[in-house]
């Protein structure tokens, strides 16, 4: 799995769609179907993306497969993201600070 198949897959606004109901809990295709609002060809495809990605794992149960997250893929984007969190996060601080002195001089 590399990192610009991740950031491919969850690029699309369907697959994050699915990848929100997923991380409820696993889902059948069915289901996926039904939350969604696309056809089953349609979300077929999406969830093959998001399989060769590593994004989500698939088992059969019966006649049915369910599809279910995979975690580690998503924390190490979670992982990649941590410096632009702490960036952001001192910025904002810087930001409410001087907020804090402005309001203190009036």
């Amino acid at each position: 799995m590399s990192d610009a198949a991740l950031w491919s897959a969850l690029a699309d606004p369907h697959r994050r769609a699915i990848v929100a109901l997923l991380l409820e809990r696993p889902r059948s295709v069915g289901e996926i179907v039904e939350a969604c609002g696309l056809s089953q060809p349609s979300t077929s495809k999406h969830l093959k993306v998001l399989r060769e990605a590593g994004l989500v794992r698939v088992r059969q149960d019966a006649q049915r497969r369910v599809y279910a997250l995979d975690p580690a893929p998503i924390a190490a984007l979670d992982a990649w993201l941590e410096p632009y969190r702490r960036l952001w996060n001192s910025r904002l601080d810087a930001l409410g600070r001087r907020l804090d002195e402005t309001s203190d001089d009036t």
